[in-house]
């Protein structure tokens, strides 16, 4: 790999007799990664693997995802960079919790918090960019999350509105991205030796707002797919020297792992509680994380920043009778338990029904979605979304039409079903005990309603 002069120059003055080993580990092949989604999985995969665990996550296995499977389609397995797999790990946040994951796109972090939260609390993720956030929605639909919201903000807009509010904040900040060399040789354009610094400057307004938002006695994960100590060690430092009631939290390590360098840093001696992920001694590529627990509320004095006008309405609103009888019509044939949704959660926009476990004032905040989409009002009738289907296990839904393997390639290419389950309406379509979409039981058939948007050719 042709590696830039300047980055090679950098790390052979910064590692020393390791130098060479880190360097040359940027041709060693890329490690490939997915994680088991526990909010789906029950003891069953249609086409991956469980080979060789990730030893320090839950749910982690080494290898590659095929997109076009029902494990993938479902949400049963999940992409993931081995080494971005301990973010999640060392957040580690606990049902019930507020939790944010302000720099979430494409939402490996997001889906990994999920894992801990077991459909409970509140789990808010934000990506700043908006096609990216697209991406993280769609990923947070395909997982099941039922207690998320997908917001596309800058963090200082969301400061007020989240005063003190989160329990646990994940920032997987944006950086000079030298750790993704490896998988991503396109990142090495954009770099120069100044790129890191600049990269320090953004980060270090982000964890200014991140900070507003954390509530008392909360936790803070930082992380980077840098080596860079601007972005690293020398960040922490900031945080320490800046918010006095900011402490570190040790990271245990494993043989494979490094600690924090001190020495990167005015030598501060608790850095080496943060972790270093080098490729010449890890599975995976680089990164660096550090833990962070709030003991109390100070913050520097800073200048009050100008209030901006506000830019987007929610629009969102309560149901009317009309949606209310529809919705509970539907419900009542669709689902088992048909308050499983409390209709004190539920909000409309644009005649799209949502679900909101925390009722939250999006009023002048940029968002992708609200919370969890149940579907939309019609006329005289409501149809389900995929969002719904995707986010309730097989044994919530009142009918559920099973299809095999062959059928379930027909069904993501949005043919037409012949079936002999008996009844009418609205069904569940599920492979095994799998579910993958809506349909509409017909006279024998199963109209298809897997969205145009996410159909497959094979």
């Amino acid at each position: 790999m042709q590696l830039p002069v300047d980055f090679k120059k950098k790390y052979e003055k910064l590692l020393g007799d390791q130098a060479e080993a880190f360097l040359a580990s940027f041709d060693n092949p890329v490690q490939k990664g997915f994680r088991i989604n526990p909010l789906k999985y029950h003891g069953h995969l249609h086409e991956h693997a469980m080979q060789q665990s990730v030893g320090y996550s839950a749910w982690g296995y080494f290898g590659k995802v095929r997109g076009k499977t029902i494990d993938h389609q479902s949400g049963l397995v999940y992409s993931q960079e081995p080494s971005a797999m301990l973010v999640g790990e060392l957040a580690h946040p606990k049902p019930g919790q507020k939790v944010l994951d302000l720099c979430a796109a494409p939402g490996g972090k997001t889906t990994y918090l999920a894992s801990f939260m077991d459909q409970q609390g509140l789990l808010v993720s934000n990506e700043i960019n908006r096609g990216r956030a697209k991406i993280l929605a769609e990923n947070v639909e395909r997982f099941g999350i039922q207690k998320a919201v997908i917001l596309n903000e800058s963090p200082d807009r969301m400061e007020d509105r989240f005063a003190n509010y989160f329990d646990v904040i994940v920032v997987d900040a944006p950086c000079s991205g030298e750790g993704m060399f490896r998988k991503d040789p396109a990142a090495m354009e954009y770099w120069n030796k100044d790129y890191p610094s600049e990269c320090a400057n953004r980060q270090r307004e982000i964890l200014k707002s991140a900070m507003k938002m954390l509530a008392p006695k909360g936790t803070l994960v930082y992380s980077t797919c840098t080596f860079a100590p601007e972005e690293d060690e020398q960040i922490i430092a900031w945080l320490l020297d800046n918010y006095e009631n900011l402490a570190l939290v040790d990271v245990p390590k494993r043989d494979d792992m490094d600690a924090g360098r001190p020495e990167w840093a005015d030598g501060n001696p608790e850095l080496t509680k943060a972790v270093r992920l080098f490729p010449h001694h890890f599975q995976g590529e680089g990164h660096f994380m550090a833990k962070l627990v709030n003991h109390g509320m100070e913050t520097p004095t800073e200048k009050p920043r100008a209030k901006k006008k506000k830019k987007q309405s929610s629009n969102s609103k309560s149901l009317n009778k009309t949606q209310v009888k529809l919705w509970e019509t539907f419900a009542k044939a669709f689902l088992k338990d048909s308050n499983y949704f409390d209709l004190a959660h539920l909000m409309v926009q644009k005649d799209r029904l949502y679900y909101q476990s925390e009722r939250l004032d999006l009023e002048g905040l940029r968002y992708i979605k609200p919370g969890l989409e149940l579907g939309e009002f019609k006329k005289n009738r409501f149809e389900p979304s995929q969002s719904l289907l995707m986010a309730l296990p097989v044994d919530e839904f009142q009918q559920v039409v099973k299809i095999t393997d062959e059928e379930w390639r027909q069904y993501v290419h949005g043919d037409v079903l012949s079936t002999t389950t008996a009844g009418k309406g609205w069904v569940a379509v599920a492979v095994d005990d799998t579910v993958v979409g809506p349909g509409k039981l017909v006279q024998g058939t199963v109209k298809n309603f897997y969205p145009k948007g996410l159909r497959m050719n094979f």
